[in-house]
């Protein structure tokens, strides 16, 4: 698919490592040999501790190899590999934020930016340090937040643009999302978009191509498009949530100014919880927990007792499944109530 008139808007792509070297690494070389030519990768390492910033400057030098996960049938995405070494700039955060080095970056032709977050503040924040330095470059139009467990094709980032680019014409859009199929079953489609019904608490990911737009409640995190001028309105995503509901936050609050959407016709393969396989699970249920209560007294206080009482009937489920969970819940629970005290 060749570039169209119209479709040279700068993009910035964000991908947040923590302990993912090997992901995203791969990821890189799939997002390397797309042919939008009008982009620049920013990876931020989120304070891993397995020395993943070594493993990908390594892999940037050509002295790490890809690493592939058993059984998959999308190498032919990052094949053949990049020739190396691949520029890139290294920074740590304040050098990031204050846009970096003008006369570095000026001797190379489109170096990948690599930033050391040298703390783990989250999702949000880890991101948000790529924006940063995108606004203080201030020469894009989109941000591209990708997750490193992902893989992409040659025309993924083509589509993004240029389907941005019709939706605009007919509406404020401000975010667009694409369709994430599994990686390891790449027929298969893992989410679509993000459903949400206040009133009985629940989540869910939407895993089909027959929905209407009016089930998108939000755009799956793993793959957001976003808008500099949408970013610019309503701001940055929410630092309040150190791991999960960033991007329900955002849907939230870009409402009544801007809309969202998915293509259809964009794909994305996900390794389905690559990103957090890392974390242990009274990790994930506690933020899940402590983060609702935060999402329903920010946006729906009305119905605050209705997402406590979602959480009760899932502490209860688990407890019937494993009493080894009963304890992190309550602690969730616990601690979720308290955070009530300060907002």
């Amino acid at each position: 698919m060749k570039e169209t008139k119209g479709s040279s808007a700068k993009v910035y792509i964000i991908i947040l490592n923590y302990n993912g070297w090997e992901d995203t690494i791969e990821c890189l070389e799939s997002v390397l040999k797309n042919n939008y030519t009008n982009y620049q990768v920013i990876v931020v390492d989120n304070a891993s501790t397995n020395q993943s910033m070594k493993y990908i400057i390594n892999w940037a030098m050509g002295e790490q190899e890809l690493i592939y996960q058993n059984n998959t049938q999308l190498n032919y995405l990052s094949q053949p590999v990049e020739i190396k070494p691949v520029e890139y700039v290294l920074y740590n955060i304040e050098e990031a934020i204050s846009g970096g080095d003008k006369e570095i970056e000026s001797r190379f032709k489109n170096p990948i930016i690599f930033i050391n977050a040298e703390k783990n503040n989250g999702f949000s924040a880890g991101n948000n340090i790529g924006i940063k330095y995108a606004f203080e470059k201030n020469d894009f139009e989109f941000v591209w937040v990708l997750n490193n467990d992902t893989v992409i094709e040659k025309d993924t980032l083509i589509k993004f643009v240029a389907s941005f680019s019709v939706k605009r014409k007919k509406e404020k859009i401000g975010m667009l999302g694409s369709i994430q199929y599994y990686y390891n079953n790449p027929e298969n489609i893992q989410a679509s978009a993000g459903g949400f019904n206040k009133y009985s608490g629940n989540f869910w990911n939407l895993q089909t191509l027959y929905f209407k737009r009016d089930d998108v409640s939000y755009i799956y995190g793993a793959s957001m498009f976003i808008s500099k001028e949408l970013l610019s309105e309503i701001g940055l995503l929410n630092e309040e949530y150190f791991l999960y509901y960033e991007e329900i936050d955002m849907s939230e609050r870009l409402k009544n100014k801007f809309t969202i959407d998915v293509d259809k016709n964009i794909k994305v393969y996900h390794k389905y919880a690559g990103t957090t396989s890392t974390l242990n699970s009274d990790f994930k249920i506690y933020y899940l927990i402590t983060n609702k209560i935060i999402f329903y007294k920010k946006y729906y206080p009305q119905y605050l007792i209705v997402a406590i009482l979602n959480i009760l009937i899932d502490f209860f489920r688990s407890s019937i499944r494993d009493r080894k969970l009963d304890l992190i819940y309550i602690k969730s629970l616990k601690d979720g109530l308290l955070i009530l005290k300060s907002l």
